[in-house]
């Protein structure tokens, strides 16, 4: 069998649907073998960055592998952005990028390049990767893929990486049988009576426990195990960022988002609470803040995560459940059947929601700003949006005001970028997460300086007739690093406002026959909004002005407890993150 025809046989076998990639000279034999075989849609975006962050949104849905390929040189090294993503956020992935042949790299030799775009994207890759393999022998391949494709999807998920010389693609292997590859879990910390007898004993001294969960939630598959659990128990539960779809905006035990733009009265909870049982979340700087002895305080922590450095590595004297997530939950859920807790939470769950109802995120800008409220307006998106599978936001202050204000509905997903952090990561992601529901709706939510950033792939959604809905933010600058001018630098707001300029998005997408229109008040919303859903079939970009100087609130007062925000309180240091 031909190399690439293996690859191609490969990915088939394993369910893949899809690959992005921008094509090159290194990886012709490759794509050419995945067409030939049918079955699996080749996306052709138009950027790497884009095939990178396309496969990333893909994964997120399935929980399998999202597929990008590219070739040697610029091309490789354009997916790194997407592939550091994927290995932040703990998303699958398998990257396949071209190389040149063997006799034209430079092995040992003391120069910087042998042959055209030879590129060590091994050694570039090695830090933001599971693991990058470099192929040797094309009869290696098989084992390669195998182990490769074991590895993205065990344990914690994330990205790999396999570079193939052009030439052993198309070579003649021995493949042997292909099997379907199935996931392997960390499980260390017994799940045992003993634990959960511990867990229930601290419950019910508890008066005011609080669940926070993350997005090891979903990379592990389960959302309906980890429902149940709160529902079981009957805790409140906040979330970060990366875990704000896990249950319903209306859902009586959801509270809110947590961290350094964190709904008010969430970081409240956590201040307030006396237990705290964490299920995938890693407590980075931006849940805890810099004090994280205030953070702990004298809660009892129980943390489950199924990477043993996660845990007690900032927020220090917390309970290790070293396990998976699905395994703990399973487990929990089985345990509290047979065992009810004999607590009852109702006034805790009462005085959460009277702190909601106190500090609406909803009246955080009233007052600060001119022209449209973005909280506001993103109550008014999702309840417009009912259509949507998913809503995807990009990284900037509407990212922030999305993950404060958006109401999901009991199915829809959230999915942004997390620890990477990338402008530019949620009209490409987009796309994956569109495909991956089978061209269903979905709702990409950005801000005019991310949203240049991969704008090309609007291409890529009107060739595929992909209905993506996408909102832009336009504030006209680069908002959220304007407000850290605003407090660092008495305004000075090079590079953020001076020297940058957006431009008109509503004629950007109509040059793309994409139909648009613009918001530039309050009267104006919800007529924009019934155009962006008058065709749920059809793409179309709604631009909504708002002020250059509209803030994010709350935020968190760095170097304060988190419960301390802007714009009431101040912060003690300058932020670091």
């Amino acid at each position: 069998m031909k190399a690439s025809v293996f690859i191609a046989s490969f990915l088939k076998k394993q369910g893949i649907t899809h690959v992005f990639e921008l094509s090159g000279g290194m990886i012709t034999h490759i794509l050419d073998s995945i067409a030939e075989i049918k079955g699996i849609d080749i996306i052709t975006m138009h950027h790497e960055q884009g095939a990178s962050f396309a496969a990333d949104g893909m994964a997120r849905v399935t929980n399998k592998p999202g597929v990008a390929l590219a070739t040697s040189g610029p091309g490789a090294t354009n997916l790194l952005t997407g592939i550091a993503s994927c290995y932040f956020d703990s998303a699958p992935g398998l990257f396949i990028t071209g190389q040149v042949n063997p006799n034209e790299q430079r092995g040992e030799k003391h120069i910087r390049q042998l042959g055209f775009q030879e590129t060590d994207i091994v050694a570039m890759a090695g830090p933001i990767v599971k693991k990058a393999f470099r192929v040797t022998s094309p009869q290696d391949l098989p084992k390669v893929f195998a182990e490769a494709y074991e590895l993205a999807i065990s344990g914690r998920p994330g990205p790999v990486v396999i570079d193939v010389p052009m030439d052993m693609q198309r070579a003649e292997i021995e493949p042997g049988d292909i099997k379907v590859i199935t996931r392997k879990k960390n499980t260390v910390t017994s799940l045992d009576d003993t634990l959960f007898d511990k867990i229930k004993n601290d419950l019910e001294k508890s008066k005011k426990p609080l669940i926070l969960a993350g997005r090891g939630v979903r990379a592990a598959g389960a959302e309906k195990a980890f429902k149940a659990f709160a529902e079981k128990c009957k805790i409140p539960m906040v979330t970060s960022l990366m875990g704000i779809d896990l249950l319903p905006y209306e859902h009586s035990l959801r509270i809110g988002f947590i961290g350094s733009y964190g709904n008010r009265w969430a970081n409240m909870a956590i201040g307030y609470s006396d237990m705290l049982i964490v299920i995938g979340s890693r407590l980075d700087i931006r849940q805890t803040g810099v004090n994280t002895v205030d953070f702990k305080g004298d809660k009892v922590i129980y943390h489950i995560d199924c990477e043993e450095g996660e845990i007690n590595n900032r927020v220090m004297g917390c309970e290790k459940v070293l396990v998976d997530a699905e395994d703990f939950l399973a487990a929990a859920n089985s345990y509290f059947e047979k065992n009810p807790i004999k607590q009852n939470y109702s006034n805790w769950l009462k005085e959460l929601h009277d702190l909601k109802n106190e500090w609406s995120d909803e009246n955080e800008l009233k007052g600060r700003i001119n022209g449209i409220n973005p909280n506001v307006l993103l109550h008014q998106v999702s309840r417009a949006s009912s259509k949507a599978v998913s809503f995807l936001a990009d990284v900037g202050s509407h990212q922030m005001w999305t993950a404060q204000s958006l109401e999901l509905s009991e199915g829809q997903t959230f999915i942004t970028s997390g620890g990477m952090g990338a402008m530019g990561f949620a009209l490409p992601a987009s796309i994956g997460v569109c495909l991956a529901n089978k061209s269903k709706p979905v709702v990409c939510i950005a801000g005019d300086g991310g949203f240049q950033l991969n704008i090309q792939e609007l291409q890529t959604i009107v060739r595929n007739e992909l209905p993506i809905k996408m909102i832009i933010l336009n504030n006209r600058c680069l908002g959220m690093i304007r407000q850290f001018q605003d407090s660092y630098f008495q305004g000075r707001y090079q590079s953020t406002f001076w020297g940058y300029n957006p431009p008109d998005f509503e004629a950007v997408a109509k040059a793309y026959t994409i139909g648009a229109c613009s918001v530039n008040d309050e009267n104006g919303i919800e007529e924009g909004l019934k155009k962006l859903w008058e065709d749920p079939s059809k793409p179309y970009l709604l631009q909504i002005m708002v002020d250059p100087h509209t803030n994010v609130y709350p935020k968190m007062a760095y170097g304060n407890p988190i419960t301390q925000m802007e714009p009431f309180a101040k912060p003690t240091q300058i932020e670091s993150t």
